[in-house]
């Protein structure tokens, strides 16, 4: 059996926190922020003219996202987790991703309706993140279909 010191915890700690900063700063700079963001605009541009059936777009692009590349839900999510720290050097790149994704249906949000669109922003964004948690914690079957179609309500 391992005897751990408090030295050896504190070390384990940093290296964690370490691990925990390289891992969400090489997910924001390409592998994974960069190639969600390509993923999403490629359903995006798919999705076509619409407003509408571009924020469904969303909701569609992280489900195969999710059936593509894992089940554990929103990295960002998972590593917040892990670094809740507003002071730790990861946190301003995972809530980084999470501004970006709300400047995005706040963007959709105006072509529909300007003068509700960063309430309405602000709804869509909790629907796909408790989506994304529920999905990830296997919660209930296909959490994010369920989100679109209450996103669709929320848009008629």
């Amino acid at each position: 059996m391992t005897q751990w010191t408090v030295s050896d915890t504190d070390g384990a700690t940093r290296e964690r926190d370490r691990l925990s900063r390289n891992v969400a700063a090489t997910r924001d700079s390409m592998p994974s922020s960069e190639r969600w963001r390509a993923f999403l605009a490629e359903r995006l541009d798919a999705a076509g003219p619409a407003p509408g059936e571009r924020v469904l777009a969303v909701f569609d692009a992280s489900r195969a996202w999710a059936e593509e590349f894992g089940p554990r839900g929103c990295s960002m999510v998972n590593a917040h987790a892990e670094i809740s720290d507003p002071a730790h050097p990861a946190h301003p790149i995972i809530t980084g991703q999470k501004r970006w994704m709300l400047a995005l249906f706040t963007s959709l949000a105006a072509e529909i309706a300007p003068e509700t669109a960063d309430s309405t922003a602000r709804t869509l964004m909790l629907l796909h993140e408790g989506a994304l948690v529920a999905h990830g914690l296997g919660v209930f079957p296909d959490a994010i279909a369920g989100a679109r179609e209450q996103a669709r309500a929320l848009l008629s």
